[in-house]
């Protein structure tokens, strides 16, 4: 191929007006048309949208081609970008207005329950899956190579109507850098594209993780008539109005108990506002005396007793001599 072949390059500046214009066009003829917008230098700043990113350049067969297409993706080139399950269509503006047609393959049942497996009991909720608020072992097992949510080239089959005999052509490249700033906004459309339910991540959700629950144990559940029999009591049963005589008293008192704590309260706090004050000082109560010990009391009676008995002598002796 000649140098002649080659279409003059075209500055980005003539490129942006170029698309914005094409663009116009295609809004007034057909109004579901999405076009990916992308502020400054960053195609993607999500979790989600920067792995799809490294997804692609971790790939040597696209390491050629990507660099234009991050070019044609920041000048405005995608014009229209539409993800559905399995397929990426897009209109990407270069020469000419250009067509894209990706194909990407689900993910094979037994990887997806791998990964629901792995990533079981980390996940809460929707909101933090899709906002990317995991923790790292997740993040890793997501972005898993050849293993993860992310597609392998393998997975991917690629189209454009340019000339350009490479699949990976730059417009494709465009398109597929696209998509990546597509699920800054939008990433549930990764599990779409993918052909998966984003609820299967989440801890105790999807069919994937879901465990059956376990039937309640009625078998042990005493009823009324069991429990009098076991008891010997006289259980009432739900329609019977009548209790019985026990039970009314119990019930009876139990109702009573707050109105008589209330009137002991109150007779209490009468006493004591009829009770007059006395400023009379309190009496000392003498100190008992101390008892004498046996000692003491068995020496004081010793010589009385010895007294009594020399007497009672004096007077046998007398007796015996009046009698001679």
């Amino acid at each position: 191929m000649g140098y002649r072949a080659w279409k003059p390059y075209v500055p980005a500046a003539k490129r942006r007006e170029k698309a914005a214009k094409t663009l116009a066009k295609m809004q007034k003829s057909n109004g579901n048309v999405s076009p990916v917008v992308i502020q400054g230098r960053t195609i993607a700043s999500s979790f989600w949208g920067k792995s799809w990113c490294d997804n692609l350049e971790r790939y040597s067969d696209y390491a050629n081609r990507l660099p234009r297409g991050r070019t044609y993706a920041r000048n405005g080139s995608i014009l229209d970008l539409q993800i559905a399950r399995g397929e990426i269509t897009a209109k990407v503006s270069g020469s000419e207005l250009y067509t894209i047609n990706i194909s990407i393959g689900a993910v094979a049942a037994a990887r997806w329950k791998s990964i629901c497996g792995d990533c079981a009991g980390s996940i809460d909720s929707v909101v933090e899956l899709l906002q990317g608020r995991l923790a790292k072992g997740v993040m890793d097992r997501v972005c898993q190579q050849s293993e993860g949510l992310f597609p392998g080239p393998k997975d991917i089959k690629l189209s454009c109507s340019c000339p350009d005999w490479a699949d990976m052509c730059k417009h494709v490249a465009a398109a597929l850098y696209g998509v990546g700033a597509r699920l800054d906004a939008q990433p549930e459309l990764l599990f779409v594209l993918r052909g998966v339910d984003a609820k299967d991540m989440i801890a105790g959700a999807g069919g994937v993780l879901a465990k059956p629950k376990r039937a309640a144990a009625t078998a042990k559940v005493l009823v009324d008539d069991d429990v009098g029999a076991l008891f010997g009591l006289d259980m009432a049963s739900e329609g019977d109005t009548t209790a019985s005589p026990v039970a009314a008293s119990a019930a009876a008192t139990k109702d009573e108990m707050p109105q008589r704590a209330a009137a002991r309260d109150k007779s209490k706090s009468a006493a004591k506002q009829k009770a007059p004050k006395s400023n009379a000082k309190p009496t000392i109560s003498a100190k008992p005396r101390a008892a004498k010990s046996t000692s003491q009391v068995a020496g004081k009676k010793t010589p009385q007793r010895a007294t009594q008995g020399t007497i009672a002598r004096k007077k046998t002796a007398r007796g015996h001599a009046a009698m001679t």
